[in-house]
């Protein structure tokens, strides 16, 4: 028997290295036309509120300008104009969809992208009581 001390005792065990996790996968974000304008999908509601944030405010300030009521407002021409901004931010909204990038935001604040849902549901329904508003009263609301 041999007296001399262990080896593996003198020297540090190496050290077992496990490979790093992979890093988590993002969900495939689907790009098809169909799905990004589905009922469920993430275009139309993001959409119909930044539509609907420009409308009021723009209603909003033609009636304080010129006096006129949101009927006034189509009859004189706000079809046009709408239909072109209408296209415009369809356009804007869509692009980044179509790339993969995701409308929703982890980010705290005011400029979340929940914030803009949330503001774009209150400029729908500032919408419809304007026009309410305006038809149970006869006129502007001025």
């Amino acid at each position: 028997m041999s007296l001399q001390p262990s080896t593996s005792a003198s020297q540090p065990l190496p050290k077992s290295s496990s490979p790093p996790p992979p890093p988590p996968t993002k969900p495939k974000v689907s790009t098809k036309f169909s799905d990004l304008l589905a009922f469920s999908g993430p275009a139309p509601e993001r959409i119909n509120g930044r539509l609907a944030m420009v409308g009021f405010v723009a209603a909003l300030a033609v009636e304080l300008s010129k006096g006129e009521n949101v009927l006034a407002q189509i009859s004189d021409g706000g079809v046009s104009w709408f239909l072109g901004t209408a296209a415009i931010l369809t356009l804007a909204s869509l692009v980044p969809l179509f790339k993969g990038i995701t409308a929703e935001s982890k980010s705290k604040g005011l400029m979340t992208s929940d914030a803009e849902l949330w503001n774009g549901r209150f400029a729908m329904l500032g919408l419809v009581a304007l026009a309410f508003t305006e038809f149970v009263k006869g006129g502007t609301l001025v």
